[in-house]
């Protein structure tokens, strides 16, 4: 599984669409792609077309967005005591438990953000 980033929501479904590619490929090979309830929400509150809004639904349905319960809510809270400077980082961190505590890969555009976090495997599109 292949946990998706905000950043990589809107690059792969607005503008340019320039990590569509990207996702084409990942999903030719079979894998399975996520994004967290929280994604979700950071991608519905931007001011988004009708057309992205649909493009998003059928490749990534509202229905099957992770939920952030119990388990990543403690994972989360782990990694807040785990960083320094985690403040601020609060959606970040959320959003980055989900992905630990599926045990799947977390792609985002902004590698930097989340390399300091532990059990991460952060990739890029890019790089796929």
């Amino acid at each position: 599984m292949i946990v998706l980033d905000t950043s990589v929501v809107i690059d792969c479904f607005t503008g340019a669409r320039r990590g569509s590619r990207a996702l084409r490929g990942v999903i030719e090979r079979g894998e399975r792609l996520a994004i967290p309830s929280i994604v979700l929400y950071e991608w519905l509150r931007g001011p988004r077309r009708l057309d992205e809004l649909a493009d998003q639904e059928t490749l990534l349905p509202r229905e099957s967005a992770l939920p952030f319960g119990p388990q990543e809510a403690a994972v989360a809270a782990e990694l807040y005591t785990a960083v320094k400077n985690p403040r601020r980082r609060e959606v970040d961190l959320a959003i980055a438990a989900c992905a630990i505590t599926h045990a799947a890969e977390f792609w985002t555009l902004n590698p930097g953000d989340f390399r300091d976090l532990p059990r991460l495997v952060v990739s890029t599109p890019a790089t796929k």
